[in-house]
């Protein structure tokens, strides 16, 4: 295939409309997928649409693809990109045409995916994307991967801080980090399974409310009480059944973290180039970043007791973009800790992590007892109409969580600041440690309320493009003091933070 001249107005590869059908087709069921079910339903039943026959069924079928075909078409002729000096265009749609224009020097990201359906046709997709928009601004669907990798390096330059000739260039002899998998394995087994849980159960909840009307008509909920023989008068009885349903919701939490960690994170390598970092993974959505240090908000180290006893750290690089949906591939996971120090100092090369650190006041441990407190006082409510005169059992394991919360919450607390960098750690399960360069924070803003006010304690909330970090509960004149050393540090820096 000739290279393409990308100065003149150019369109994506003609795979593309499959492409746009594809992702078209199934936005079209995603959205109309309950009718659909309530519609199937209907027909089994044999209640109307008696003049439904499979000729016109299969008519009307076919009619919906066609359409959504015809604008898959459209959408490709009508998507052209050129470049023009130091600017990317792009004309798009079909009754209402839009014109973009995106200066390179404005470009936080360009990074190549390639979902299931490009995979089978041999495309990837391009996206670019700026600080500050809620979705990426531009989505290149359907290109053959060198042509990609050119145009990747044709909107790379050096008043980016990158050499356009290092973009996309990695070899196997440079690979920093492969992840195993055993690692990831380990890494899925390892995580917080209650964020797993709190996934499931509003997606398994909600499935119940959109079909529980047909699972009422036939007869499916009355077999599953009537199978289920609940002895009220035996609090032992409901002792086991809840056990059995907690460690159930384990275990299927811990397979759906094992699954999603596998997926999500299969093949995944850490490329290190003269200048940049590139992260590629995925099994279903392959994905491949480019990172350059000098556009590198923060930098997210987290960890557990469990997790450190397996030797796995997760680094999640931060930007200055709002796409959370995207910033979850901006994530390196089952690393040893030797290579999470060199990841970072890859990425900010005069940090090193050693020094003091120092702690909240003693203020922030009362104000975490009184908040918990307060909290497992009103469990008990539930508690009294669930288990009657025995709801005081549950405090038992109320007070056991406070004091575990209270304890690690305080103990992992800590914050440094040096000439460079801001370090901030925190976290209760997880063991989460921030760090930001000086002179892209954006904002410290300086925190009391009335009765801190009388304390003399303060907060301050340090945010930079893509993050904001606390430094809770200090002395007043402390946070006065670094307050006006980070503001200080801002203006006389001089340095550019994208």
């Amino acid at each position: 295939m000739d290279p393409i001249d990308f100065y003149q107005p150019s369109r994506q590869s003609p795979k593309g409309i499959l492409v746009i059908f594809a992702l078209n087709t199934v936005k079209f069921i995603r959205r109309f997928f309950v009718l659909f079910v309530a519609f199937g339903l209907s027909l089994s039943k044999k209640e109307s649409f008696s003049f439904l026959s499979t000729t016109n069924l299969t008519l009307i079928i076919l009619g919906i693809f066609l359409v959504i075909f015809v604008f898959a078409i459209l959408k490709y002729l009508n998507f052209k990109f050129h470049l023009v000096e130091d600017e990317f265009h792009l004309s798009a749609g079909i009754i209402n045409k839009d014109a973009t224009i995106i200066p390179k020097s404005k470009i936080q990201n360009v990074y190549i995916k390639q979902n299931f359906i490009q995979q089978l046709i041999n495309v990837v997709s391009l996206t670019i994307e700026t600080a500050g928009d809620d979705k990426a601004e531009i989505e290149i669907n359907a290109l053959d991967r060198t042509t990609a990798l050119d145009l990747k390096k044709q909107l790379f330059s050096r008043t980016q801080g990158v050499d356009p000739n290092l973009v996309g260039q990695s070899s196997q002899n440079n690979v920093f980090f492969k992840a195993s998998v055993m690692r990831l394995f380990l890494e899925g087994i390892s995580q917080n399974h209650i964020k797993s849980l709190l996934v499931i159960v509003p997606f398994l909840f909600g499935l119940y409310h959109e079909f529980e009307k047909y699972l009422q008509d036939f007869g499916i909920s009355d077999r599953l009480i009537s199978s289920v023989n609940f002895e009220t008068g035996s609090f032992l009885n409901l002792i086991l059944a809840n056990i059995f349903i907690v460690i159930l919701a384990i275990l299927v939490s811990m397979v759906f973290s094992v699954l999603n960690t596998f997926v999500s994170n299969f093949n995944l390598e850490v490329v290190e180039n003269n200048e940049t970092l590139e992260i590629n993974k995925g099994l279903f959505n392959k994905f491949s970043l480019i990172l350059t240090p000098v556009k590198i908000q923060n930098i997210i180290v987290k960890t557990n007791r469990l997790k450190q006893y397996l030797g796995l750290h997760t680094v999640s690089i931060k930007q200055a973009m709002v796409n959370k949906k995207q910033q979850r591939n901006f994530k390196v996971v089952a690393l040893e800790k030797p290579q999470v120090l060199l990841l970072i100092q890859k990425i900010f090369t005069r940090y090193n992590g050693e020094g003091t650190y120092k702690k909240p006041n003693i203020y922030y441990k009362r104000l975490l007892i009184w908040r918990s407190s307060f909290f497992g006082a009103l469990a008990n409510i539930p508690a009294f109409l669930i288990l009657g005169n025995s709801f005081w059992l549950i405090n038992s394991v109320i007070i056991t969580w406070i004091v575990l919360f209270v304890h690690f919450t305080y103990k992992k607390a800590s914050y440094q600041i040096t000439e460079e960098y801001l370090t901030v750690n925190g976290g209760f399960i997880d063991r989460v440690h921030n760090i930001s360069e000086l002179h892209k924070i954006q904002s410290v803003e300086l925190k009391q309320s009335i009765f801190q006010k009388r304390k003399k304690i303060a907060s301050l909330y340090i945010a930079t493009a893509s993050n904001q970090v606390k430094i809770p509960y200090i002395t007043e004149d402390t946070a006065k003091s670094i307050h006006d050393y980070l503001l200080f540090k801002i203006e006389s820096a001089g340095r550019d933070w994208k």
